[in-house]
């Protein structure tokens, strides 16, 4: 009751604050959506011809010379090009005929937005400035950030049921179950999950904190909106829950498992994108539940250091979401990791390798998935690396052995640095192995 109050008073202060205001006077605070306009300005123009200088002449011109700092923002965010654009305007017209009256919409959703940062301040009264773009973007985000900026791709973030994906290649199909869901009617959600995010400390780009990036902003979101959250990936997972919760135990320790947990289309078992944004929140969701003060726990949740390992386990710990501790879980992985078990033609570390020595024979301790591979520098550098390995890689028919060819000289000491990115079919990445020898004197 007494948060309700709050509410309502901070709700009538800004009501009060806009009456002697105009309504673009209001939108102009935190919300920007001009781009939107320009965007349409120099689309009109391209279409009128199939000469590309005019068309690039058009989009620098109308568009992106005109540009706000939200479409600064979003083009270096994502890495767009002016190609891209260009592309996505003559390939899909009617995607864009049918997005265009929704994101000239984007202004008088303005009143509303402001009222999901009043209640957001309210449970977390710490909460920081910041300005929400709207712009149009090339396919890559519905919303992102940058510092302080809230960027919103309207392409995507304003689609609806309605929008014809028909054009759409096959790298972007998923963007149909995306409009699904009706987007256009979840903006304010969008935005107060993408405002938590400028609050946020710089993430690690390891699996476990990217995913609790998201799930803070997706869990902060739905308590100071009070509604469930509009992405399925939610509902999906506590439908799903000790499956997914396995799943990610097994997978989270490496970084080549992102894009089946955000931001990708790689395949998993359960067929539903972007599963961490669920993991996250229900790590959240399990601290919050069982912390005494509320308003503390958001605090905590929103304020997380991901530079700090300690900081991240002791709050996973207390959410209680892992079947055990996250150092056990990684004891586990760890154990069930591919080796390098030898070097066929001489123990590793030799000081007397044949320098005449052409072939080197690497042999795993289980069968690997046959294709990926990858080998590096050691730290000598360079210099150290052998000659000739390019040409002749092969595998072994059982895929347990891998040979690299290799042009040596004598007396000299070599590195080869045995990665990762060698797998099993089940994904698990081989232990990381280096190779160092040296050659005898002729």
């Amino acid at each position: 009751m007494k948060n309700q109050t709050i509410i309502i008073i901070a709700l009538l202060a800004f009501f009060s604050a806009c009456k002697n205001s105009s309504k673009e006077s209001v939108r102009s605070d935190n919300v920007v959506t001009t781009d939107v306009t320009n965007f349409w300005k120099a689309y009109d123009q391209i279409i009128t011809t199939q000469d590309s200088v005019l068309q690039y002449k058009y989009l620098d011109s109308l568009y992106l010379d005109k540009g706000t700092a939200g479409l600064e923002g979003i083009i270096e965010a994502r890495r767009y090009t002016a190609e891209e654009y260009i592309n996505a305007i003559n390939a899909y017209p009617k995607f864009w005929n049918s997005i265009r009256e929704n994101t000239l919409q984007a202004g008088d959703i303005s009143t509303q937005l402001q009222i999901g940062i009043v209640k957001l301040k309210t449970i977390y009264p710490e909460l920081k400035p910041a300005k929400i773009y709207f712009s149009i973007g090339a396919f890559r985000t519905p919303g992102t950030t940058i510092d302080s900026l809230v960027l919103i791709g309207s392409e995507l973030a304003m689609a609806d049921t309605n929008t014809n994906t028909s054009e759409l290649p096959e790298n972007l199909s998923h963007l149909k179950a995306y409009f699904a869901t009706n987007p256009n009617k979840n903006l304010v959600f969008l935005n107060i999950h993408e405002y938590v995010h400028t609050q946020q400390k710089p993430r690690v780009y390891n699996l476990l904190s990217s995913v609790l990036y998201e799930g803070v902003a997706e869990f902060i979101t739905v308590k100071a909106l009070n509604q469930t959250s509009p992405n399925p990936q939610i509902e999906f997972g506590k439908n799903n829950a000790n499956r997914i919760r396995e799943v990610f135990e097994n997978e989270m320790f490496y970084v080549a498992n992102f894009n089946k947990w955000l931001n990708g289309d790689a395949p998993n078992e359960f067929g539903m994108r972007d599963l961490g944004y669920y993991v996250g929140y229900q790590i959240c969701e399990n601290y919050y539940n069982q912390a005494e003060d509320k308003q503390a726990a958001i605090k905590t949740m929103i304020e997380l250091d991901y530079e700090n390992e300690s900081e991240i386990e002791a709050f996973v710990q207390k959410a209680n979401y892992f079947s055990a501790t996250l150092d056990a879980l990684e004891q586990n992985f760890e154990s069930k990791r591919p080796t390098v078990v030898g070097i066929e033609q001489f123990e590793n570390k030799s000081q007397n390798v044949n320098p005449k020595l052409k072939t080197i024979t690497i042999k795993f301790s289980e069968a690997l998935d046959g294709y990926r591979t990858s080998v590096d520098l050691g730290p000598l550098g360079r210099d150290a690396f052998p000659n000739g390995t390019l040409n002749g890689r092969k595998w072994a028919k059982d895929k347990k052995s891998w040979d690299i060819p290799v042009d040596l000289v004598p007396n000299k000491t070599y590195q080869i640095y045995i990665t990762n990115n060698f797998r099993t079919s089940d994904n698990r990445p081989l232990k990381p192995y280096l190779i160092e020898f040296k050659t005898e004197n002729e």
